[in-house]
């Protein structure tokens, strides 16, 4: 991640903190406002990952500003943003880019911008305009009154880079446990998220129908989709042979050795696994969006 030296110095304004109260990520007081948690719990609802994002943008913005949330101007937005954009001398050959990226950027600024927003509507603190601009006016066009915005960030509508299916063989061959296996074709065959894996549980298993229910969807959706046979006879391989007897979570996917056997599998021990299998399948690109797959035929989604 980049951020500009200097502001590596000053002390954060606002701080995280990783330990989940029933059900949320909390955002520890800062020194400046009771008003950013008052905008967490307006945001209560939204997924624990959305609300560590949140939380670890506005700290991120503060820290790098160095001014409180009632301090803030545009020109604080607009120095963030260059900071952000990197110093340009070195850029990646993928986007043309330096520093973040782009999604990411533009992530940031939108939460910046909800915080604003919601000051603004309350009505009750000096903020009176958000300063996080919606975008640079452009000139008219054919005559038109109406002018054009531009948006600050120009974010690139990519495709996600699909794994040939010699590719997604390799890789499963790689994998050394029916766990493991099982795990890559739910995302390969059924087109599973990584937190959508790891928040399987026993009860989310339809075997009879050869189908999943995915109750801790992305935004909260819930969705069935249906599997494939080899799906089914990884996950049952590893039931049988593999997955502790003592293990006391309904989570179908634990760990299975050290001192957390028979816990739930983490985000980052999956990310793990399938780095250690794409390096021994000698595979330059296999992101969890890339190895989704998509799903086709009767009551397949858009």
């Amino acid at each position: 991640m980049y951020l500009p030296g200097p502001a590596f110095q000053r002390r954060p304004l606002l701080e995280t903190s990783t330990t989940r109260s029933p059900g949320r990520y909390t955002l520890l007081r800062s020194r400046p406002s009771r008003q950013i948690h008052r905008f967490q719990a307006l945001l209560g609802r939204c997924r624990p990952n959305t609300l560590r994002a949140v939380a670890f943008d506005l700290k991120t913005f503060f820290t790098v500003i160095g001014k409180g949330p009632l301090e803030v101007a545009a020109a604080d937005v607009f120095e963030f943003l260059a900071g952000q954009r990197g110093d340009r001398t070195v850029v990646r050959l993928a986007d043309r880019e330096s520093g973040l990226s782009a999604r990411t950027i533009a992530r940031r600024l939108s939460s910046v911008s909800g915080l604003y927003a919601y000051l603004v509507a309350r009505g009750d603190t000096p903020v009176q305009a958000n300063p996080v601009p919606r975008g640079l006016l452009t000139r008219r066009q054919g005559g038109s009154r109406r002018s054009r915005t531009a948006p600050l960030v120009r974010v690139p509508r990519t495709l996600p880079r699909i794994l040939a299916p010699a590719e997604a063989d390799g890789l499963v061959s790689a994998l050394r446990t029916h766990r493991d296996r099982a795990m890559l074709l739910a995302m390969l065959l059924a087109g599973l998220r990584r937190c959508e894996v790891l928040g399987l549980r026993f009860c989310d298993v339809e075997v009879a129908d050869r189908r999943l229910v995915i109750v801790e969807g992305k935004g909260g959706h819930h969705r069935v989709v249906p599997a494939a046979n080899r799906f089914f006879g990884a996950l049952g391989a590893y039931l049988y042979e593999e997955r502790p007897a003592a293990a006391r979570t309904d989570r179908v996917f634990v760990v299975l050795k050290g001192p957390r056997r028979g816990l739930p599998l983490s985000a980052e021990g999956l990310d793990e696994v399938l780095a250690g299998a794409r390096r021994r399948a000698g595979l330059e690109h296999a992101t969890c969006r890339g190895r989704r797959g998509r799903r086709t035929g009767p009551g397949a989604g858009p």
